[in-house]
């Protein structure tokens, strides 16, 4: 598959208190890492941000588009991202801005376990992570239907399209702690994450 990736940004990050885009981590911001990271396994990357957010500088070859509809939630930032896609792309492993830690051969794992599927998806216990999924471009007429019927849950698609609900032992080779999957929603998170990075010194 000739994948790019999507890194969906425009939340409101309303428990962290400031833009977890632009939180240092080390000597880069958060998405600055997270696009760094994912650029090393898939290209293009497109940055999906609210109509107003603010940035960092990011490199050249990244493609920054704004949600249409604002809180919306990550439907609407799918379809921003699916919709920027180069024709030439197939699909996208979709992030979110606050996951530092990505394994980038967990992506490459995610990516290999979509197949003939439309999308692949992590389900831990039953829930899935939509966050932690492939997207095939194919998809974006599906998300622009559920987005004109006001279904704005990420389950309504897994159910349209066939979708592969990737298991944790699937993946435990490429990311054994499922690093990739660790969220930052508080202050606490956020240094709990410097400290697995070992950039613990930063406040």
């Amino acid at each position: 598959m000739n994948g790019g990736g999507i890194i969906l940004c425009g939340g409101l990050s309303t428990r962290m208190g400031t833009s977890k885009a632009l939180l240092p981590f080390g000597p880069e911001t958060m998405l600055q890492r997270i696009v760094r990271l994912l650029s090393t396994v898939v290209s293009p990357v497109v940055v999906v941000a609210a109509a107003e957010q603010v940035l960092p500088d990011l490199p050249a070859d990244v493609i920054v588009t704004r949600d249409e509809e604002q809180g919306r939630g990550p439907v609407e930032g799918l379809r921003a991202g699916l919709k920027a896609l180069p024709e030439t792309v197939d699909g996208a492993y979709v992030t979110s801005c606050d996951v530092p830690l990505l394994v980038p051969d967990f992506v490459r794992r995610m990516l290999d376990l979509l197949a003939d599927h439309d999308i692949a998806v992590l389900e831990i216990d039953g829930v899935p992570h939509p966050l932690s999924a492939v997207y095939r471009r194919n998809t974006l007429p599906h998300v622009e239907g559920l987005l004109a019927q006001n279904r704005l849950r990420p389950v309504f698609l897994f159910e349209a399209v066939r979708t592969r609900r990737v298991q944790p032992a699937e993946v435990l080779s490429t990311d054994p702690e499922l690093l990739t999957l660790r969220n930052l929603n508080t202050r606490e998170d956020y240094l709990a994450a410097l400290s697995i990075a070992r950039l613990a010194n930063q406040r």
